[in-house]
């Protein structure tokens, strides 16, 4: 494992010096001026203003929601660091309970942007300057049938510190402070994701049924906590009229919940061809009848234990970036010039990895728990495409800007996989080829495949807890069907891993959030495809403009320039058919090597 002395940790003094900074309170206090100062000037009035006077309130508006983006930023990327360190933890509750408080002037202006009539809409959007924040006003009528009164929205926000919030926090703070042991040593969160990559397969076994067993011993609080995360969405879902648990985040990325019922349907139906496929291969390299559910991202015995330094990893990444494009090169760079980079694992430090705007204008921060394996170089190159592609829409605004889950993450994913091409090519046919082709087959399962099988077991707890609480057992259940499913026969899915599915933060923190990854996972793989043909004429600029685009832009014209349309369900068997090609890959190496 790589030490920690000499790896980056990031410097957030461009927003504040520290919790102490008297600059914070500076900036609650005019946030609070701004939001009370805005109402009292506006509410009541919007549909007075001509398009100028609008765009001026908005260019307002916009400022100041900047500047809280700031505050909560900070507070945030404070606390994720140290989140043993109750300080930093109370200092982030805190910001975010006054950011919350101070806002609730503000609830009136999507309200009364949609109580206006169509006309006075389209007055604005003839001015040049309201039409600026054409993305935005269509973003907020399309939410127009489902909003309540402002009353009830205020409640609603107030409400939400003290329930979706305070639920999340509970499991992000329990899961915080879980500690893993494995051979008399102690693990947090991320160290002990890293020993189910070793080698020794007892190993991976022990802090497998480790992680399972922390999880059991934490099921009860797990399992209610969960309980109240569905029921608090089901209670505003029904309020706002959303038909299904799945319908307001669909609406959220702007996909019809068709689009979104073809991707999953596509992928259930390519279980076979693709997972259950290469398991068997796997289990064949593993010399095993089947592999445990731990051993599925297990490296091959014949791999290379390739160990990287920070230095190398940067200089891989940075070089494939470059290769593709030397206008993504430039931006990437940035990150290392600059500490925008939280780099080693530590104690009480979140686990996982994640890219962290504060707001539109300004430059994300990166969060790594890097430990030196192959697997922490391609992680890199996946939050550095978010860092890239946050950086290539900084002319759109604060308001225009907002996260589609299933664009967010294709830049993400292609950073991936240019890398992933790059490292390859490097290689003739021998076993560290396969070795890493499989790696990487492992990674695109996990995404595009496994993702869905998430998907299905959340659809399956949500629909189930219509009638009453889910026992821990009952959800148990649910888990291991929909992994057994979606890993065939090859895999072992038993009780050393029934009780995973409370480590996936995803299902707490952002419910259905999980199908975007198998979206963006088969867009990106139909747009490189599409790539190497070679019959799009300067692909990395129109890649590159794409990647602008992806808030202020719906998918048919995003995706026009390549030929691609979500909404065909021939779109998601093109995705899905470059990673059955690099099975036939394997396959093909596994004869010529004669493993």
């Amino acid at each position: 494992m790589t030490k920690n002395d000499n790896l980056p940790a990031w410097d957030l003094s461009d927003l504040y010096l520290s919790v102490e900074d008297a600059k914070i309170n500076t900036d609650l206090e005019k946030y609070r001026k701004f939001c009370k100062n805005f109402a009292r000037k506006y509410k009541g009035k919007l549909g007075t203003l001509n398009g100028d006077d609008f765009a001026k309130a908005l260019k307002s508006y916009e400022k100041h929601s900047s500047l809280a983006g700031k505050i909560g930023g900070f507070a945030y990327l404070n606390m994720v660091t140290q989140m043993k360190n109750q300080q930093a933890v109370a200092f982030y509750q805190s910001i975010n309970e006054k950011l919350t408080d101070y806002s609730k002037p503000l609830v009136f202006l999507s309200l009364e942007i949609n109580s206006l009539p169509q006309e006075k809409i389209s007055e604005w959007f003839k001015n040049k300057n309201s039409a600026f924040y054409r993305p935005w006003l269509e973003r907020i009528r399309r939410f127009k049938k489902y909003e309540l009164s402002e009353a009830v929205e205020e409640v609603l926000l107030e409400k939400s510190l003290t329930s979706s919030s305070a639920w999340v926090r509970l499991y992000e703070e329990t899961s915080s402070r879980l500690v893993y042991t494995v051979d008399g040593k102690n693990y947090n969160d991320a160290e002990i994701s890293k020993l189910l990559l070793d080698k020794n397969a007892d190993l991976r076994h022990a802090a497998g049924k480790e992680i399972n067993r922390v999880a059991k011993e934490n099921s009860e609080l797990f399992t209610f906590i969960y309980n109240m995360v569905i029921k608090d969405k089901a209670i505003e879902d029904d309020k706002r009229g959303f038909k299904t648990p799945i319908s307001s985040r669909n609406m959220s990325e702007n996909v019809n919940d068709e689009t979104v019922k073809a991707l999953a349907d596509t992928v259930r139906k390519n279980y076979a061809s693709i997972a259950h496929r290469f398991y068997k291969l796997k289990a064949k390299w593993l010399k095993m009848d089947k592999i445990s559910y731990w051993d599925r991202n297990a490296p091959l015995p014949f791999s290379a234990d390739s160990n990287y330094s920070w230095a190398d990893a940067v200089a891989t990444v940075l070089e494939a970036y470059k290769e593709f494009s030397p206008k993504l090169y430039k931006i990437a760079k940035d990150f290392f010039d600059n500490n925008w980079i939280d780099v080693p694992p530590r104690d009480g430090k979140r686990s996982g990895a994640f890219c962290a705007p504060v707001c539109a204008e300004s430059h994300p921060y990166l969060m790594l728990n890097f430990a030196g394996k192959r697997n922490d170089v391609l992680t890199l190159a996946h939050e550095l495409g978010h860092g890239c592609h946050h950086q290539t829409r900084t002319k759109n605004g604060e308001l225009n800007e907002y996260s589609r889950m299933t664009t967010e993450e294709v830049a993400s994913v292609f950073g991936e996989m240019i890398t992933f091409q790059a490292m390859v090519k490097k290689l003739p046919d021998n076993e560290e080829k396969l070795a890493l082709i499989a790696s990487k087959v492992s990674d695109m399962i996990n995404t595009a495949v496994r993702q869905i099988a998430f998907h299905f077991f959340e659809s399956r707890a949500h629909a189930e807890r219509k009638n009453g609480e889910l026992s821990t057992a009952r959800l148990n259940q649910i888990w291991q069907e929909e992994m057994q499913a979606s890993l065939g026969e090859y895999v072992e899915v038993g009780e050393d891993s029934e009780y995973i599915w409370s480590q996936v933060g995803h299902f707490f923190f952002l419910p259905f959030y999980v199908y975007a990854y198998s979206f963006a996972d088969c867009l990106v793989n139909s747009l490189y495809q599409i790539s190497q043909e070679g019959e799009i004429s300067d692909f990395a600029d129109k890649y590159m403009d794409m990647l602008s685009k992806t808030a202020i832009t719906d998918y048919k014209k995003l995706l026009a320039p390549f030929g691609l349309n979500p909404e065909d369900i021939t779109f998601w068997d093109k995705g899905l058919s470059l990673i059955s090609s690099y099975i036939d890959e394997l396959e093909r190496l596994d004869k010529v090597l004669k493993l």
